[in-house]
């Protein structure tokens, strides 16, 4: 496939996407707001190239992302490898995140997870303790969401099965998503 067909394919993936998902993703850009507002707080989490996008995610809200403002609480728990290596020696790499849902979540916050087949165990039981905290839940997937679009609140599948349009995808909702927040909450 040569750049035009990988762009124009893009193109398309993306207006797939926002023809039947537009108002969703507005719906979580409005509880993320709210939640924020409120003082609570985005966790995070991914793995591989997903563990990355939610690192850089949580950098853009922390810090900023086209202006300077005050932080917005955002943690990526995909960066502390103490706890990620402890936790997967000792227990089961399966929970190293909801280990840390079950450490850092309070009612309210928000559990942003990033997944391109939706079948990763290790998030599927994050969410699972995200949801018995009482948080909002909001996946970002590949098509259909897999294992888990029946168990979040709000789920964000990419028409796509393929790996890396599904995770440039991620990155601009991201982008859009962290936009949004800046211009709302600052």
């Amino acid at each position: 496939m040569d750049h035009k067909e990988i762009t124009d394919n893009l193109r398309d993936i993306i207006d797939d996407f926002f023809s039947t998902k537009t108002e969703l993703f507005g719906k979580v850009i409005e509880v993320t707001a709210r939640s924020l507002k409120t003082g609570h707080k985005i966790l995070v989490f991914g793995n591989g190239g997903s563990a990355a996008e939610a690192q850089h995610f949580a950098a853009e809200l922390v810090n900023k992302f086209l202006k300077p403002r005050g932080p917005l609480r955002a943690i990526s728990l995909t960066t502390d490898t103490s706890a990620l290596t402890s936790i997967g020696n000792d227990s089961s790499f399966d929970q190293v995140f909801s280990r840390q849902v079950e450490a850092f979540a309070e009612e309210g916050d928000i559990a942003l997870a990033l997944s391109t087949s939706g079948n990763s165990p290790n998030i599927v039981l994050a969410l699972e303790a995200a949801k018995e905290r009482k948080m909002v839940t909001v996946a970002l997937t590949g098509k259909g969401g897999g294992k888990l679009g029946p168990i979040v609140d709000y789920l964000l599948d990419i028409p796509c099965k393929k790996t890396p349009r599904i995770q440039e995808v991620h990155l601009l909702l991201l982008h859009m998503l962290a936009q949004e927040l800046e211009e709302r909450l600052t």
